[in-house]
């Protein structure tokens, strides 16, 4: 099934393969929905998808998972249309209210200049003798090894071990990282100056920095 794509909807990187093809462009923003911006990757980077596919985060770490797109995309889903979807935890309450207060909290722009500012103060903390930091906003990950990672394969390039030990060294010191170097971490509007220097304490012992 194709879309034609209306007019004056095509994305800032021009008639992408999905334009030319006339496929929906989907994107999993279960990861970096709320987190890198209010409305996401698709805001940060300018790319409008057919499809927005949302998890927990939405609910504020409640059970609740949400999907939306274009109208005419929409349309196709029962009752309107024959594509059939159902969910046992569907319009939950308690997790839609809590939805609810969270996207007003995330109206304040203060919200994401905060988690820039600890962000920022993390990678710059973590930015090691033999680590890289990959960040966007409140979200980072630190590699172990030197150099920027690219993609799935340069990250597999990193040190693994090295990163279990700083994993279980933190945890011991009690500070809880992703515990997978393919992981990504997140700051969040409890985390503050004492917070980054706590871990970035712990994380200098173990790199003798």
């Amino acid at each position: 099934m194709s879309f034609p794509r209306r007019r004056g909807s095509s994305r800032r990187y021009g008639l992408s393969a999905c334009d030319a093809s006339g496929a929906v462009l989907v994107f999993d923003e279960v990861i970096t929905g709320f987190r890198v911006a209010r409305g996401g990757a698709q805001e940060l980077y300018g790319v409008t998808p057919d499809l927005t596919v949302l998890g927990k985060i939405a609910g504020g770490g409640l059970p609740l998972a949400a999907f939306g797109g274009r109208a005419d995309v929409m349309d196709e889903l029962a009752p309107a249309g024959p594509v059939y979807q159902a969910g046992t935890l569907s319009g939950n309450p308690l997790a839609t209210a809590a939805a609810l207060v969270a996207l007003r909290r995330l109206r304040d722009p203060g919200v994401y200049r905060r988690l820039e500012e600890t962000g920022a103060a993390l990678e710059t903390g973590l930015s090691l003798p033999g680590v890289t930091v990959q960040r966007v906003g409140g979200m980072l990950t630190a590699f172990m090894q030197e150099g920027p990672v690219w993609n799935f394969a340069s990250a597999q390039a990193s040190d693994t071990a090295r990163y279990g030990e700083l994993f279980r060294h933190l945890l011991e010191r009690g500070v809880y990282i992703a515990p997978s170097q393919f992981e990504a971490m997140f700051v969040s509007t409890v985390h503050g100056p004492a917070e980054v220097e706590r871990t970035v304490e712990a994380a200098r012992e173990l790199f003798g920095a």
